[in-house]
């Protein structure tokens, strides 16, 4: 595909993620043409997948169809396409179904998915969250956990426990850890007759000493005991060392387990390998301090597929805030290549980190400045209120909020799929592979 009639640069956007969006922001009404490959119609606010996974929120309420976000830019073009290649030397993009798009400049940022560290064969057992997709399957799991026990319960008088484990403590696991207990402490509660969900046991997994690294001590320990207050286990220093349906082993030790959500590692999009640029171990490529690709000045890698060191040496987290400011970077710099002026080296700005536990609680990070607690909790609702792209979001998840703090109740308990479909995921979920004798003897049931 070529665009014909205009000697304008071509600039080709892969991804419409934080990154690409405000690429494709900062270079609207310029003197360049703008094409936009997406292989979905829609951007995601990841930071909300959670509670999609978890109930609160429906699919539509944190998530928006490109093409009407980029509606007023009329020099940016949005193509739904899957990326298979590039032949930089020819500067050209390969798509599915033999189509192709030419460039004169190319940003990356198609952004990173899950990593289960060599055992790739964990996925189906344990999901990840970074998806659409990925959080209405977690939410069929979860919701199909109770269903399954109360229909046990009233059949034969008696149920398997109820045990969900969350494996990896940064803050998606400890946001899925603390709704997952809101759940069955307090959403569910006077839902089901037969059971008592707030017999539920859940456990957050996390292999170092502990949760939450990148904050500082204070407000990582002020997390554990919020997460515990919640009746989540916090376990420290435990290594997964394997997965099966229904069951996690740490070390020696088997976990009977109903539900199991992935939310440790990440790796970067295969896109960067197949940009012939060097990469590191989790598949970010190394970039100049333009991020343009070396020897490559007219490819821009942005985001999470991107590995930028700050000046002390430390690497650019792969938040939201920092693939926008790489957008707004390596706009600057394809428009500054234009009007022939140098490039300016990207600088990350550290806007401070915040993550929430559960009802009033929350920890914020900023330089100095430690928060947590109510206030922090506010803060937190505040600032992904105001980041939602588009007022009906707003609205509608700031009503489901106000909704579910007064009621305690979630309003998108819906599990999607036919009966057939159902049967096979209960059938999942339960199934355990037998083992030894010996092995059972040693089974630690959740504390």
């Amino acid at each position: 595909m070529k665009k014909e009639g205009t000697n304008k640069p071509k600039v080709v956007i892969i991804g419409g993620g934080f990154g690409g969006l405000e690429a494709a922001k900062a270079l609207k009404d310029k003197p360049v043409e703008v094409t936009l490959v997406d292989k979905k119609n829609h951007h995601t606010f990841q930071p909300l997948l959670y509670q999609v996974a978890t109930a609160v929120l429906s699919p539509g309420q944190i998530a928006s169809p490109i093409r009407r976000i980029l509606r007023r830019a009329p020099n940016v073009e949005v193509l739904l396409g899957e990326v298979t290649g590039f032949d930089l030397d020819r500067r050209t993009v390969l798509l599915k179904d033999d189509l192709s798009i030419d460039f004169d400049y190319l940003i990356v940022a198609a952004g990173a998915r899950h990593a289960y560290f060599g055992h790739d064969e964990w996925e189906n057992d344990a999901p990840g969250l970074k998806t659409i997709e990925d959080a209405l399957e977690i939410r069929r799991r979860v919701l199909l956990a109770f269903e399954l026990a109360e229909r046990d319960a009233m059949r034969k008088g008696t149920h398997e426990p109820l045990n969900f484990v969350v494996i990896g403590g940064g803050a998606t696991g400890v946001e899925l850890a603390g709704a997952i207990a809101g759940i069955a402490r307090q959403a569910l509660a006077k839902d089901f007759k037969a059971i008592d969900t707030r017999s539920a046991k859940v456990m957050l997994l996390e292999g170092a000493d502990r949760i939450l690294n990148s904050y500082s001590e204070k407000l990582s320990e002020r997390a554990r005991k919020d997460l515990e207050d919640l009746g989540v286990e916090v376990r420290l220093n435990s290594f997964v060392t394997d997965i099966r349906p229904g069951e996690v082993k740490v070390g020696d030790e088997w976990i009977d387990s109903s539900v199991v959500v992935w939310a440790s590692g990440v790796a970067a999009s295969p896109l960067g390998a197949m940009l012939g640029a060097e990469t590191d171990r989790a598949g970010r490529v190394l970039v100049d301090d333009d991020l343009s690709v070396k020897g490559r000045p007219n490819v821009f890698v942005i985001g999470d597929m991107a590995r930028v060191e700050n000046e002390d040496g430390s690497l650019v987290p792969g938040v939201a805030p920092a693939a926008m400011q790489m957008a707004w970077s390596a706009a600057k710099n394809i428009l500054g290549d234009i009007r022939g002026e140098a490039r300016t080296p990207f600088r990350y700005k550290d806007k401070g980190s915040m993550a929430t536990i559960g009802r009033n609680k929350a920890i914020v990070e900023v330089g100095r400045f430690k928060m947590g607690g109510f206030l922090a909790w506010m803060a937190w609702l505040v600032l992904h209120i105001v980041m939602l792209i588009g007022f009906r979001n707003r609205l509608f998840v700031l009503s489901e909020w106000i909704w579910a703090y007064f009621t305690r109740e979630r309003t998108a308990r819906l599990i999607t799929g036919d009966a057939e479909d159902l049967k096979d995921a209960l059938q999942f979920i339960t199934a355990k592979p037998g083992r030894a004798e010996s092995e059972k003897a040693s089974r630690s049931k959740v504390a």
